[in-house]
């Protein structure tokens, strides 16, 4: 129970929220399981309904919580950060982050390049090119959609491989003697399409971040260029920037 009377620095919604707060962040409530119903907040704390919809919209504008409609309110999975500061893959960023990476390959098959994989790749358009699909997975939880394009006689070899655990860029680098020198991205916010959804186990339309990323080796040859389609609710970005002196 909460304080009955509550001063004019702490009103009991702030407190009710801090309670709830302190217990996600202790473990008590894990990501993705649900807060007690409303009646039981009411009952708990021995205050209003009003006082326990004010703290649960405080949780929800901390992005601590999600209401589900018809479903109740639910712990959300705190977003990973993830600094673009230098090249690397998903099972680095991954394990940077304290995570578990896995993957789950959905497709891999020889493709006519399209106008815009063939220039990524300085090929021709409808060259054949490998293209390879995978779900990328943090503790078991789907992060990103990937799709990578290959030129077509490393794609080749590349696909002998067991996908689902060894790194792309580790077996570029480590066994084809590819080394990644440096990389292009291109980050966009967009809404999931219905594929892409579906792979990441999210609504169509959610809202998603599409990496374009061309990554080259000796000489500045493209090597590896990718669609990395990550969810929004799920990871931050943040890079660092260095301030021109001439300006």
């Amino acid at each position: 129970m909460i304080d009955s009377i509550a001063d004019a620095h702490h009103p009991l919604y702030a407190r009710i929220e801090s309670v709830l707060a302190s217990d996600i962040a202790a473990g008590a409530l894990l990501p993705g399981s649900q807060l007690p119903t409303e009646d039981s907040l009411i009952a708990r704390f021995e205050v209003s309904r009003i006082t326990v919809r004010k703290a649960i919209q405080n949780l929800v504008s901390r992005g601590l919580v999600e209401i589900r409609r018809g479903k109740g309110t639910f712990v959300v999975q705190p977003k990973i950060t993830q600094e673009l500061t230098e090249l690397s893959g998903f099972v680095e960023d991954m394990q940077a982050a304290g995570r578990n990476p896995t993957a789950r390959v959905v497709d891999q098959q020889t493709v006519a390049a399209t106008e815009a994989v063939a220039r990524h790749l300085a090929l021709t358009t409808g060259m054949l090119v490998v293209r390879i699909q995978r779900v990328r997975l943090a503790d078991g939880v789907a992060m990103s959609f990937d799709e990578t394009y290959l030129p077509l006689e490393i794609g080749k070899k590349i696909i002998t491989n067991d996908l689902e655990l060894e790194p792309i860029f580790s077996l570029l680098e480590a066994k084809y003697n590819i080394p990644l020198i440096e990389a292009e991205y291109k980050l966009e916010a967009i809404a999931a399409e219905p594929h892409v959804a579906q792979a990441l186990q999210v609504a169509g339309g959610s809202p998603i971040f599409m990496i374009e990323r061309t990554s080259y080796t000796r000489g500045g040859q493209p090597i590896d260029y990718e669609r990395l389609h990550y969810r929004g609710d799920l990871i931050r970005f943040v890079t660092r920037l260095a301030r021109n002196p001439s300006k």
